[in-house]
């Protein structure tokens, strides 16, 4: 089949913009052989540069212009698009999209594909009642779900009645030559004189919104100072991101002087070599699906410090590839670090062990291969 002719699938998000979902959209679209699939972008509320990560020739993006809130001439403008497109397939993510699965019913498509990546802070065990009503309410529009945990899935058979024969459980991959060990001597990034040949960087990626708990890691931080003052030579904080988050973290870091020993860049371009100069990653998030950034992590060969919510025991063995702590437990987290801190044998290896899983387990491939398992099963238009 010619590129041309090949189905359409558009895939439906709530913002294109940074994050791990996003993230995992761009890598499919980028991996997935052009022969196959062609692929068109809608989002709810609008997208940033984010999209120029996008390799893939013409992927079109359309807004739908969301309003905040309710806004039902959402709904109409997503019956045109779906229309005029014409696609094969409308795959969804997430309970901000879900709702696009009816109108895409009404459109007459009859692929429709539900992704489950996780939840955000407003319900984080998914158990929310007016949002389990919606889930079920949609279930019937919808033809198979793909969830990248098993976590997700279970929740999806335990609590919103999904038969477990329409579920599907794919992992995200992650980019194993775009992320990888460090090379070379740590690069010269950040602030003058913010890192040195002795420095012990403790990292993390992410969008610095409340459901992440930032702040949680920066009282941790702040709390290895304390245990240990003689860290402050050595010791620093480096957290990539951007979120209503950023500002509690500064402030607080101020607050105890400890501001110059951290780094909080904001949004960057420059991931893997950011997480090429960390030695210990950390993610102290109240909710997850399947993290891209601990995969990125993982691949970059670091230790990896998880809470254990979600789908992250999933992918951090515990005291293979790095430790599980307790959400909102800034003591447990200090303490965790603590053992990296003073023991770079340890640090090394779990960084050795999680490269060697990502090799086995967790390649771009094997993810592109699990959806197009899905997209070829689904039903198309006769004629």
């Amino acid at each position: 089949m010619s590129r041309a002719n090949a189905p359409l699938i558009v895939h439906v998000i709530h913002r294109f913009g940074v994050g791990g979902l996003e993230n995992g959209v761009v890598n499919l679209i980028n991996h997935m052989p052009e022969e196959r699939y062609r692929h068109a972008i809608v989002c709810l509320q609008g997208y940033t540069d984010f999209r120029n990560r996008l390799t893939r020739e013409n992927v079109a993006i359309h807004d739908m212009a969301k309003r905040d809130g309710h806004d039902p001439g959402v709904y109409w403008r997503l019956l045109r698009t779906f229309r005029q497109l014409q696609p094969a397939i409308v795959h969804t993510r997430n309970l901000s999209a879900m709702e696009a699965q009816t109108v895409a019913a009404l459109a007459g498509i009859p692929g429709r594909v539900h992704g489950e990546h996780g939840r955000d802070t407003y319900d984080l065990h998914g158990q929310n009642r007016k949002y389990k009503l919606l889930r079920k309410t949609v279930r019937p529009f919808i033809g198979h779900y793909i969830a990248v945990s098993q976590d997700l899935q279970s929740w999806l058979v335990s609590s919103i009645g999904v038969k477990r024969s329409h579920i599907s459980q794919i992992y995200n991959g992650v980019d194993s030559t775009r992320f990888r060990p460090a090379q070379t001597p740590r690069a010269q990034l950040g602030p003058p004189g913010f890192f040195n040949e002795d420095s012990i960087v403790i990292g993390s990626v992410g969008r610095m919104a409340a459901v992440k708990d930032y702040p949680n890691l920066t009282h941790a931080f702040v709390r290895l100072l304390q245990l240990e003052p003689t860290l402050r030579e050595r010791l620093r904080l480096l957290i990539v991101g951007e979120g209503e988050s950023r500002d509690t973290c500064l402030r607080l870091l101020n607050q105890h002087g400890a501001g110059q020993l951290a780094w909080l860049p904001g949004e960057r371009s420059d991931i893997p070599e950011l997480m090429a100069a960390m030695d210990i990653f950390v993610l102290p998030s109240l909710g997850e699906g399947i993290s891209n950034t601990i995969l990125e992590a993982m691949a970059t060969g670091l230790p990896v410090i998880a809470t254990r919510v979600g789908g992250n025991p999933e992918l951090v063995q515990e005291g293979v590839t790095g430790r599980l702590v307790p959400p909102a437990d800034s003591e447990a987290l200090a303490q965790a670090l603590l053992e990296y801190v003073h023991d770079a044998k340890r640090r090394h290896a779990h960084g050795r062990a999680a490269r060697e899983i990502i090799d086995r387990q967790f390649s771009i491939p094997a993810m592109v291969q699990g959806y197009l398992s899905v997209y070829d099963r689904l039903p198309r238009r006769e004629g």
